[in-house]
């Protein structure tokens, strides 16, 4: 199949593209940095050097690919996340999710492709009433700042895609990622806030998190991409867990101290009310729905093996 993957020379793409060249696929990946074309090159994908906010860019770079195939991977949230920042980092990663998303549907659009991926988060659940959230769920839309904003730009996002009529329009609700590249690894920034002593446990500490691996990241795509009928899918691992049942393990996995422990107004005067209040209240997926109908599993069905494997 001929696929087009928006954000390959990022942790995700960087572990698909070999995945997908190896079962056959031909891939055309895009890239904002003319620095990464060689690695994609390398890695077997034709690379292409696009910014996905350039709207006629992005129309000419899709339609000489001719793929059949869309893979809308696009984030542009840093590693080093700091809650202090998530106002600014938000607003940059929402206009890739908006204006980005928009201008890549449109040009998929137009090239006539049969099938469509988006990827999104399956945490953005409204925190009401049971622990694990279906896909039928509602979207924490009245959050606070600025995640109400980017709550709403995801559905809107979500019905360009899987509402569209002219594709195959599929959207993947991924959990908290982890793994190499990402924040969680032994090099990345909560590692390093975590072994610092500067995560602390907030509260009761019983946020539900949804993890998965990158490498299940990219199995799930493929099986969206091959197989599944269109709709939106949770894509996590099968032990969401609260924040004061992995936190102290994944700390004790990295050799650090265990997390302090401060109450919920300190940790809002921290960290801000959005990130008290996923520490306290979040909830979690469930993942049946996928596993069911687009036939994946996950390499690593809990994240008590795979922070271990992980973090090496």
């Amino acid at each position: 199949m001929r696929i087009f993957l928006s954000g390959a020379s990022g942790v995700i793409g960087r572990r698909l593209v070999p995945m997908l060249v190896e079962r056959g696929h031909s891939v055309t990946g895009m890239t904002r940095t003319r620095e990464k074309a060689d690695t994609l090159r390398d890695m077997g994908a034709a690379p292409v050097v696009c910014d996905v906010l350039d709207a006629a860019a992005t129309g000419d770079a899709v339609a000489a690919a001719r793929p059949e195939a869309v893979i809308q991977h696009l984030t542009d949230l840093p590693p080093d996340l700091n809650p202090r920042n998530l106002k600014r980092a938000y607003a940059a990663n929402d206009r890739v999710r908006s204006e980005g998303s928009a201008n890549l549907v449109a040009a998929a659009k137009a090239a006539g492709i049969r099938r469509y991926l988006a990827q999104n988060v399956c945490f953005a659940y409204r925190p009401e009433g049971g622990v694990l959230k279906d896909e039928e769920a509602p979207i924490f839309t009245d959050a606070p700042p600025p995640f109400d904003r980017t709550a709403r730009i995801y559905l809107d996002m979500e019905r360009r895609v899987a509402g569209n009529g002219a594709f195959e329009g599929l959207v993947l609700r991924f959990g908290f990622w982890y793994g190499p590249g990402t924040s969680y690894a032994r090099d990345g920034y909560l590692a390093n806030e975590v072994r610092r002593r500067r995560f602390p446990i907030i509260g009761d500490g019983t946020g539900v998190f949804s993890f998965v691996h990158i490498d299940d990241v990219a199995l799930a795509t493929i099986a969206a991409l091959e197989g599944g009928s269109p709709g939106i899918y949770n894509v996590c691992d099968d032990d969401p867990a609260p924040v004061h049942e992995w936190l102290p393990v994944y700390a004790e996995i990295l050799g650090a101290k265990s997390p302090y422990r401060v109450p919920r107004w300190l940790g809002r005067l921290l960290g801000g009310s959005f990130a008290a209040l996923m520490m306290t209240e979040l909830r979690g997926a469930s993942n049946h729905k996928a596993k069911h109908k687009l036939g994946w599993e996950p390499r690593y069905p809990t994240w008590r093996d795979g922070f271990r494997e992980a973090l090496g």
